[in-house]
């Protein structure tokens, strides 16, 4: 088999629907949905798969704006190609997955168009909600990723990287409530919810002392009262939990929690606390894959950051981390602006849909289907991906087991990954 003219082809093909997929990122950039709700992008992202002539489930594994296409020789090795597509609260798409969106179509439609010629199997997804909710995680409790030989994504960023790093993250909404009273008649009369949080608060601050260099804690206070006068009867807030591994992050949890009691103890307020559905695990990097990934990129004449030039600590989450433990992965970023603007920032979205952005979506799809074709065509790759797969296995299985809460609601609460 030519591998090499496979990758031509598929190449080709992507170059010729150029046009087409950076109408589609600049559609979905104009028109930014927030988790579980991107229902244009859906939309738009699924007309294109038939208009290729291809088969769509759409709301498939359990998610509404979630969608699957599934193409190729049956019983041959299978890759899922991924696009994300929620945006960013006030922000639009400044984590450009628009880009990302793309990237996964682009790669999925230029492998289908090799025919009959396509030496394996591709699950083309559609994956809401990684911003908040962990929609990856949902569709995953419904075997969105079983079976799979590997799963891959091209995250957008101000440089290309074989992989993103990323540590677990874990979200809880905390809400207190008191008693109200005139905050200067009757104040003795009061239970104040505000006092119960910001106790709390301060036991957060106070354990960051304490914590590992690894480790991070950040909240808000979301709700603090609704007048002076008036002694708080509820106060609310929200923290993002961080640890480089599943149990780490299950210690932590525990401390921060105990925190939470701490502030009702204290004032005699009520707390309920409510942890995220999902976790965000850390990112398991298939390593083999990753290189093949970047030489392939290298190939269009992309050029790399080594990840021991970053900044020490430098790290983000997203639900890929919980895929990643299920089945081999990658989820390099691609240079979509400079290297100065950060992605979470407002200059990030206009870069979004910059001749370096629309570049970044076609080299991104390109990159992706020929490491498809290199899963494909080498069956020495694939054992050695399998075999780094399989090496922490046991530890991945552990972190699974602790990042689902079947009783919590599919809402949009949790920490993305970019952020």
């Amino acid at each position: 088999m030519d591998v090499e003219a496979l990758k031509r082809d598929a190449c080709a093909a992507i170059d010729a629907m150029a046009g087409d997929l950076v109408a589609v990122s600049h559609y979905i950039h104009a028109n930014p949905e927030l988790a579980f709700k991107e229902e244009k992008a859906a939309a738009r992202l699924t007309a294109e798969v038939e208009r290729a002539g291809l088969t769509v489930e759409r709301g498939a594994y359990g998610v509404g704006t979630a969608f699957a296409s599934a193409f190729g020789k049956p019983g041959a090795p299978e890759v899922g190609i991924l696009s994300e597509y929620d945006a960013l609260p006030g922000i639009g798409h400044a984590c450009g997955h628009n880009v990302i969106a793309t990237i996964g179509l682009g790669a999925a439609l230029g492998l289908a168009k090799l025919g009959a010629r396509l030496p394996g199997r591709v699950r083309y997804l559609g994956t809401p909600a990684e911003e908040a909710g962990g929609g990856k995680e949902f569709m995953a409790q419904k075997g969105a990723f079983d079976g799979l030989d590997a799963a891959m994504m091209v995250h957008s960023a101000g440089f290309d990287i074989e992989t993103m790093p990323c540590i677990c993250v874990a979200t809880v909404d905390v809400v207190y409530e008191g008693v109200p009273a005139h905050a200067s008649a009757m104040p003795h009369k009061g239970v104040n919810a505000l006092d119960a949080l910001v106790l709390a608060y301060q036991g957060i601050a106070a354990l960051r002392q304490h914590i590992r260099q690894s480790e991070r804690l950040h909240g808000i206070i979301t709700d603090g009262g609704q007048a002076a006068n008036i002694v708080p009867a509820r106060a609310a807030g929200q923290w993002f939990v961080r640890a480089p591994d599943a149990a780490s992050l299950a210690r932590l949890k525990t401390r921060v929690e105990g925190c939470f009691q701490a502030g009702a103890f204290a004032t005699g307020a009520k707390v309920d606390i409510q942890w995220a559905a999902v976790d965000y695990l850390d990112l398991k990097t298939s390593w083999p894959l990753a290189k093949s990934y970047r030489r392939n990129a290298e190939a269009l004449g992309r050029t790399f950051v080594d990840l021991d030039t970053l900044p020490a600590g430098m790290a983000g989450s997203t639900d890929m981390g919980n895929v990643s433990h299920r089945v081999p992965s990658i989820h390099p970023m691609i240079a979509v602006g400079p290297a100065n603007v950060v992605i979470h920032h407002p200059d990030f979205a206009a870069h979004a849909v910059s001749p370096k952005g629309d570049r970044a979506a076609i080299d991104g799809a390109k990159a992706l289907a020929m490491t498809s074709i290199d899963l494909f065509c080498d069956a020495r790759l694939r054992a050695d991906t399998r075999a780094a797969f399989e090496a922490s296995a046991g530890e991945s299985r552990a972190a699974l087991a602790k990042a689902f809460n079947s009783a919590a609601p599919m809402e949009a609460i949790g920490g993305c990954g970019c952020r």
